[in-house]
């Protein structure tokens, strides 16, 4: 009888000295445990003790064992897939998203579809529920701003479908991952504020993304601490691109008393306002101080290297997977993972000009 969990791969000795497929009886056989078990182990699944695991995970390594995806899909009603659907015009915070949530794909045998979407489009709602139907996904992962979009949360519960997110607004019902960018934010205000600068300008992310709220609602509390007063016209619209970071500098660098200290919502764009005030003949941080958020790999590629705020993206986005694949394989099992930030002092801080 042929087992559904059998994998071509080769040229091995299988069970009998034959050259050819390997099966998981070959597995089960070398091993010493029952099919079973190589099967919850495959799996990743609970009530297994860690020898026979190990006993496993070696007779795998061994024979090159590898289930073919449409058996795991027979025998456990899986796609052993699923989506990351993201709207997000920085494009090194997506990267390092995708290649965490990969990092926990691949440590469970599972497969990362990626699905770009526009957040406020009419029929974004109609796209992912074509998505889950036509790939028959096995859950989704949302990126911000898609994480805050009601609609689509609401349609994904009603279909059943189990979802992680990535810095939702809403915490307390949601399996994902989150960084207290509020607080993170004080804490890089507070940073600016010893070094003397009193006028600090903020760049704001995309108005649907819950980080924009937080890092604006810090941006505030950071003056208030300092006893600053809060001035609108220090506040401009971006959207986590670069070409809105480099638009709004030029906006506050018109000002009839420019800012000593610029504060972007991300990295992306601060490196566009470093670039509008070097156009100017301006220096970074010799007149202006500049900082971002996130810590991806531009704020380190840019010139002067850019103090920031560290969360960790690709831990997030591993972890993100890694809680939704628990998420699949029991309802009520994944949960919400808090990780710490830092902040990353560079070159482009220095002390307000006198």
């Amino acid at each position: 009888m042929t087992d559904k969990n059998q994998a071509a791969v080769g040229p091995v000795q299988a069970r009998g000295g034959r050259p050819g497929r390997v099966r998981i009886e070959d597995v089960a056989a070398t091993a010493g445990v029952s099919m079973k078990t190589v099967s919850r182990v495959l799996n990743s699944e609970p009530n297994v003790s860690e020898r026979a695991r190990k006993l496993v995970e070696a007779a795998v390594e061994k024979l090159r064992y590898r289930p073919l995806p449409s058996a795991r899909v027979l025998a456990g009603r899986r796609s052993y897939l699923i989506a990351m659907l993201f709207d997000n015009p920085s494009a090194s915070y997506l990267m390092e998203i995708e290649m965490g949530m990969l990092d926990a794909c691949q440590a469970q045998h599972y497969n990362l579809m990626l699905a770009p979407l526009v957040y406020d489009a009419s029929d974004v709602v109609a796209k992912v529920e074509s998505l889950v139907m036509q790939s028959q996904v096995d859950g989704v992962l949302l990126t911000p701003p898609l994480t805050d979009h009601p609609a689509l949360l609401e349609r994904l519960v009603e279909l059943g479908v189990p979802y992680s997110s990535i810095s939702a607004k809403e915490q307390n019902r949601h399996v994902g991952v989150v960084v207290d960018e509020f607080d993170a934010v004080c804490t890089l205000m507070a940073h600016l504020i010893s070094l003397g600068h009193t006028r600090i300008a903020h760049l704001k992310g995309h108005a649907a993304h819950g980080g924009s709220s937080w890092r604006l609602a810090g941006y505030r509390e950071g003056l208030r601490r300092a006893g600053l007063r809060y001035d609108a016209t220090m506040v401009v619209d971006g959207e986590f691109s670069y070409d809105s970071g480099y638009a709004g500098a030029n906006i506050l660098l018109d000002l009839p008393e420019r800012p000593t200290a610029i504060f972007a919502a991300n990295d992306d764009m601060a490196a566009g306002v470093i670039c509008a005030i070097c156009e100017r003949g301006l220096s970074v941080p010799g007149d202006i101080s500049v900082c971002g958020f996130d810590d991806t790999p531009i704020s380190r590629q840019i010139y002067p290297a850019l103090t920031t705020v560290r969360q960790p993206t690709r831990e997030m986005g591993r972890l993100a997977a890694a809680e939704l694949l628990k998420e699949v394989r029991e309802t009520g099992s994944g949960g919400l993972v808090n990780l710490a930030y830092s902040l990353q002092v560079r070159r482009s801080t220095g002390p307000a000009p006198t």
